[in-house]
């Protein structure tokens, strides 16, 4: 019987979530580099032989270790197939995001200088008094799972073509992740090109959950 698309993309997603820790990525660097010890492997990532050795087992069960007995230790080598490779990309995406996200963030404070943002506690004055238009500019499925009271989603994506569902005469405060998030930076930016009177949000849903105020789920 063959195998489906779904059952692939299943082993695939079980392979990466074992991969969906630090301490074994760490782990998996230096057997990389040559077998080791349990107790070496400890000792140099910093950690407890116990946490070592769970950590270790999920790599061992998903394949991306094996191990030896050599007298009482038992040493770990990279298992079979083109795991020093997979380590490898997966350098070389950090590496390229890491470059990406400093040119992102740099682009962003840039422009946040130039971006009057709006506190919290003010937005919720002009909430009250019903003077602004509050723009969730997440991907809709965040949007769904929670977002500010009153909030209207258009994702940064669709903003171009979704201009004639905001007012022209109101002004628009714009939100995302928080303020690391450059989604509301580069909303406002062009909702400003376009005429329209805009602002963004000091922080983002994260911060006003965390703080305990109301939010909405769809």
């Amino acid at each position: 019987m063959n195998e489906s698309p779904t059952d692939v993309f299943s082993d695939l997603a079980e392979l990466a979530r074992t991969l969906g820790h630090a301490h074994r990525l760490k782990l998996l660097s230096h057997i990389a580099q040559g077998e080791r010890s349990v107790e070496r492997l400890a000792e140099t990532c910093e950690l407890s032989v116990a946490n070592a050795s769970q950590h270790l087992q999920h790599l061992r069960r998903a394949g991306y270790v094996q191990t030896r007995r050599d007298g009482k230790r038992v040493l770990y080598r990279l298992g079979e197939g083109p795991i020093g490779n997979v380590l490898a990309a997966l350098r070389q995406l950090a590496d390229f995001n890491r470059q990406a996200i400093r040119e992102l963030l740099a682009d962003s404070r840039a422009r946040q200088d130039r971006l009057e943002a709006m506190s919290r506690l003010e937005l919720i004055e002009r909430l009250q008094e019903h003077s602004v238009t509050l723009l969730d500019v997440r991907p809709a499925e965040e949007f769904a799972s929670g977002h500010l009271p009153g909030a209207i989603n258009i994702p940064l994506a669709d903003l171009e073509r979704r201009l004639g569902e905001l007012p022209a005469q109101q002004e628009i405060v714009a939100y995302c992740r928080g303020p690391w998030c450059v989604l509301s930076v580069e909303a406002v930016a062009a909702l400003r090109e376009r005429g329209f009177k805009a602002r963004r949000l000091d922080s983002g849903f994260p911060d006003w959950q965390a703080a305990g105020l109301r939010v909405e789920v769809d």
